[in-house]
């Protein structure tokens, strides 16, 4: 099967596509056949080296964390999904023909391959975030890069639980941000002011989702460092800031909320641009570049 391999940290280029034996699923696990995986910075970063201080990588390495696709072969033990069955979650070296996911669900009818793909890694990092900042209802949330994927998540999940949210964008994604229920502001010199005229009640907590460089001003926009989280910039710790990283401590509940927000809220992350498996170096350019909105995500041909 071909799959995207990468044998040293660096740039996109360190990246090819080869062909490999199939995974074999260990127990408790299954085997897709990879209709979509998702690209997350998360998986450029890996690559670039920049988590190799608490998660090095053993080269020849693989890509990608998340897919949806059809059950091909089961691991020992498994319960309550069948070959052929439709199904999406987590696993490993999802950018490929075949992979293994380690915790899934059955995916919706009405939810596309494209979507189920890429839908797992960026819920479960909104999911984190507000849990971490304990939002309540009415209270009132910033969000610096809110037109990604994460930021995306982020506004749906916070707007369903009656938090009010401002959120950071370009200003060709204002409309957008609205139709998700956020109030769109600009990045840039300004921004507190902005931020103090949107909401002259005062902010309650900040998120990070962009990994900018601006969390001193997240926290003279919040307030205090202990109401700002990033996901995004490693720095927040040293300005008393928090810094909210995986692994995910329940990735089945975290399944299992996805479907349920896809159910009662209409929930959805949308997907930009889908690309070949060929083409994967250039998904992970254009994620790098930033201004996605929504997700991108890599399909392999059959």
């Amino acid at each position: 099967m071909k799959a995207v391999r990468y044998s040293e940290y660096g740039g996109p280029e360190v990246m090819y596509i080869t062909d490999i034996a199939m995974p074999a699923p260990q127990a408790g696990e299954i085997r897709i056949t990879v209709s979509a995986a998702g690209v997350n910075p998360s998986d450029w970063k890996r690559r670039a080296g920049m988590y190799r201080d608490f998660d090095e990588v053993e080269f020849p390495a693989g890509l990608g964390v998340e897919a949806s696709g059809i059950v091909d072969q089961l691991g020992a033990g498994v319960q309550g999904v069948l070959p052929g069955d439709a199904v999406f979650g987590l696993g490993r070296n999802t950018a490929a023909e075949y992979a293994i996911l380690t915790h899934w669900v059955h995916k919706p009818a009405q939810m596309s391959f494209e979507a189920a793909g890429s839908i797992s890694v960026v819920t479960e990092t909104a999911l984190r975030s507000l849990d971490d900042l304990q939002l309540k209802p009415g209270e009132t949330l910033f969000v610096s890069g809110a037109a990604g994927g994460i930021g995306t998540a982020v506004v749906q999940i916070a707007r369903s639980r009656g938090i009010n949210v401002i959120g950071s964008a370009s200003l060709k994604n204002h409309d957008y941000l609205r139709r998700l229920g956020a109030t769109p502001t600009t990045y840039g010199p300004g921004l507190r002011e902005r931020v103090c005229k949107l909401a002259p009640q005062g902010v309650d907590a900040a998120l990070d989702v962009a990994g900018s460089g601006i969390i001193p001003q997240l926290i003279a926009i919040a307030g205090i460092p202990s109401r700002v989280v990033s996901v995004a910039d490693f720095s927040a710790e040293q300005y008393g800031a928090r810094f909210s990283k995986g692994p995910p401590e329940d990735p089945d509940g975290v399944l299992t909320e996805i479907n349920r927000l896809f159910r009662d809220e209409r929930y959805a992350i949308p997907v930009e641009k889908t690309y070949p498996l060929e083409k994967t170096a250039e998904a992970h350019e254009v994620s790098a570049g930033g201004h996605v909105t929504g997700k991108l995500v890599i399909v392999p041909a059959k």
